[in-house]
């Protein structure tokens, strides 16, 4: 009886954010007159730094906008790539005690920048020309002062295709998205930092990255921080205008998604909570194939529907979701090893 109730909200929820979710398109994006300054931190990025930066250079109706890109210490020839291109190119300092990387290289581009918005975007991401003036527009139509666009999760491999998925679904099928905006808090706040605007006004009045040195999901604490301080902003469906392949390999994909996953649910009493509720919708059902797994099965396939991604992959819902909770023991016990890294730097 749990397990339907479980996954009977899911579908609900997953209906109810389908039908209301904000978008980020094509249509009505209009010019933007403030300065906009876009923000890309890169690590060992040589593969991407030429097709980023050609979107994000290629973007339309933006009248005053600066590109900005920090070399975060890079040992291959990211810092060389970036100098072909017309931005502003900083490097990497030293980073201080109790700063995580991208935290600390995030600070730095926006202490270096000026404009009133500003637009933090990952290497891997790529941007439609109308992307950010789009995104811009729709912050001032809903009066809010900062937006997390999520981009179209681009997959390869079958891991990929299996997990990458899940992204979206996750936070489609157990937040609903109006009511967190209306009733704005720490749990319901969802944010992706791959696509992240913010004012600058917001962004100071927080304290920004400062305020968060040693957050290992820096994108989602930043949104939390921001709601905290009572300034409004969400997440919205940008699959139309933005698209991000965030792992090349398994290995990637494993080591990104242990990075972070023992902190996504606020500690071991909430991770093995998450953990039972994974079981009790994505693994048990599927035991019996009853109205539980049709339930989950179609918040699978309209989630997928609605950013864009491949909703065959619904089918295997338990092996992702087995594959999920694999990762997620792998990272809980990495942390206490002291073994996690990511682009090799130790994370503590």
């Amino acid at each position: 009886m749990i397990e339907f109730w479980l996954c009977a909200i899911a579908l609900i929820i997953t209906v109810t954010n389908v039908i209301n979710m904000r978008v980020v398109g094509l249509k009505g994006a209009s010019h933007i007159l403030e300065s906009v300054d876009v923000l890309i931190p890169m690590r060992n990025e040589e593969g991407n730094v030429e097709a980023c930066l050609k979107a994000v250079l290629n973007s339309e109706l933006l009248e005053a906008s600066r590109v900005y890109v920090l070399d975060d210490g890079s040992s291959d020839e990211t810092g060389k790539l970036i100098s072909e291109f017309k931005v502003k190119k900083l490097t990497g300092t030293q980073l201080p005690e109790g700063w995580l990387g991208k935290v600390w290289a995030c600070h730095n581009l926006a202490q270096a920048s000026s404009g009133e918005y500003l637009v933090f975007i990952d290497a891997d991401v790529r941007l439609h020309p109308y992307a950010i003036a789009s995104a811009i527009n729709k912050m001032k139509k809903y009066g809010w002062d900062f937006i997390s666009p999520y981009p179209r999760q681009v997959t390869g491999s079958i891991l990929e295709k299996l997990i990458q998925p899940l992204l979206q679904w996750s936070w489609l099928a157990s937040v609903p998205l109006r009511i967190a905006e209306k009733y704005p808090n720490r749990s319901m706040t969802i944010a992706n930092g791959q696509f992240f605007i913010v004012k600058r006004s917001a962004y100071e009045k927080s304290g920004g990255h400062a305020a968060i040195p040693n957050e290992v999901l820096d994108d989602l604490e930043l949104a939390r921080l921001l709601v905290k301080n009572g300034i409004k902003g969400g997440v919205a469906d940008g699959s139309s205008v933005a698209s991000c392949r965030m792992y090349k390999s398994n290995s990637e994909l494993v080591d990104g998604y242990t990075k972070s996953l023992w902190k996504a649910f606020g500690g071991q009493l909430g991770t093995i909570v998450a953990i039972l509720i994974l079981v009790m919708t994505g693994i048990t059902p599927y035991l019996g194939f009853g109205a539980p797994v049709l339930f989950i099965f179609l918040s699978r396939v309209l989630a997928a529907v609605k950013t864009k991604s491949n909703p065959a992959y619904a089918f295997l819902h338990p092996f992702a979701i087995l594959v999920l909770i694999y990762l997620i023991v792998l990272s809980s016990i990495r942390k206490n090893r002291g073994t996690l890294t990511w682009r090799g730097r130790l994370i503590s």
